[in-house]
This record gives C-alpha cells, structure tokens and sequence, in this order.
C-alpha cells in the first residue's frame, strides 16, 4: 500500500495542475514567453522534480549502468520513437482539425530572442525526463512492487499520463493515450530512458517550431 501512496502523492504533487488547468483556464490568458517564468520552472519546479523522483528511485532500487551511460539501445529507441511521435501528433491534430472539438486550454507562447529559445529547449528535455522518469521509468519499474503485470503498470502509465494532458482537450487526451502507449511499450522493450527522452523533448520542440512558422 505505501508505494500507491507515494506514486499518488508524486502525481498530485508533479502532474496534477496539468488536469487543473482545464478548469481553471491558467495559460490560456498570456500570450508573450517569458523568460523570467522559464527560469523560475527550470530552478523551482523541474529541477527539484526531477531530484525527488530520482531520490526516490535509487534509495529503493538497484541502478543499473544504462540508465546513466547512453547505449545502442537508446539510439534504437529513439529512431523508432521520435518518428511514431510526429506521426501520432501531427496525424490526431490533422483529423481534430476537420471532425472539430474542444482544444482545451493550450497557450504556445513562443520566443522571440535566442536566448529565449535557449530556455525553450532546456524547459522542453527537462519537462521530457521528468514525465518518462515518472510515467515510465518509475511506474513500469515499480510494476512487482505495485502487484501488477507489465500490461496492467502499462495500462495505468497511460492512464496517468492522459489524465494530465487533459487541459488540451479531447484530442489532445487521444494524443496522450497513443503517444504513452508508444512510449511505455518501447521502454518496456529497450529499457531505455534516454532514448524516450530525448524523443519526447524533440517532438515537443518540433511543435513549437512547426507552430511558429504557420503564424
């Protein structure tokens, strides 16, 4: 029973404003980057994330070499990650974009000076390893420890992460659902987090950058 409550306690605590930010409509107001606001994530938000769950992690579990050191395995993983994510992403926001539906409350504030794009793609490989080291590494890793097999842990992976990405609405859900699915299914595969990472920040990126140039 302790480690639901402790992987309870780190999803309200990390992911939960993701949820909340559908009723409270938080983001959808400002339209300018702030690099000010960048910075107070990276040092007072992912940062400290990424420490706790890490902490977390190594105090329970034995840590193997290849969550530090970069393998073919990572490579293997991203090559067939990051394209499934393009896929997935640009083909669900295609088909959302002709049935129609509710997008929820997404804000692109996007930079307008290098150093702010600079800050961008540190926020969007942070944001990257703190979700697949929760969603991923943490849940899938922990599966003997919450009773579960690899497709029930899998199953609540995805379920987690869809919840959090619920302030974009019905097609962004949809997104999530596919695209954790992806991911879990590769980690479970490869036992690679640096590969997923990396994916996951790219593909992100890739959004803010494609989204510039259509404005």
């Amino acid at each position: 029973m302790g480690i639901y409550i402790e992987a309870l306690i780190l999803y309200i605590l990390l992911f939960l404003h993701g949820s909340l930010a559908l009723f409270t409509g938080s983001g959808a107001e400002n339209s300018n980057f702030s690099a000010t606001a960048e910075l107070v994530n990276i040092f007072a938000y992912f940062i400290p994330a990424l420490m706790l769950i890490w902490h977390l992690i190594i105090k329970e579990q034995k840590i193997e070499m290849w969550v530090f050191r970069p393998g073919k395995k990572d490579f293997l993983s991203f090559i067939i990650t990051f394209p499934c994510l393009l896929i997935t992403g640009f083909s669900v926001t295609f088909i959302g974009s002709y049935i129609g539906g509710s997008t929820g409350n997404i804000a692109l504030n996007l930079p307008s000076s290098g150093i702010e794009w600079m800050l961008l793609l540190i926020t969007c490989f942070l944001s990257a390893y703190l979700e697949e080291s929760y969603f991923r590494f943490y849940l899938l890793t922990k599966r003997e420890a919450l009773n579960l097999n690899a497709v029930s842990s899998l199953v609540l992976s995805v379920v987690l992460f869809a919840v959090c990405h619920i302030y974009e609405g019905p097609w962004g859900v949809l997104n999530a659902v596919i695209s954790g699915a992806i991911l879990g299914f590769v980690f479970l595969r490869y036992n690679s987090l640096h590969g997923i990472a990396i994916a996951h920040a790219l593909y992100n990126i890739s959004v803010f950058v494609i989204y510039g140039l259509t404005i």
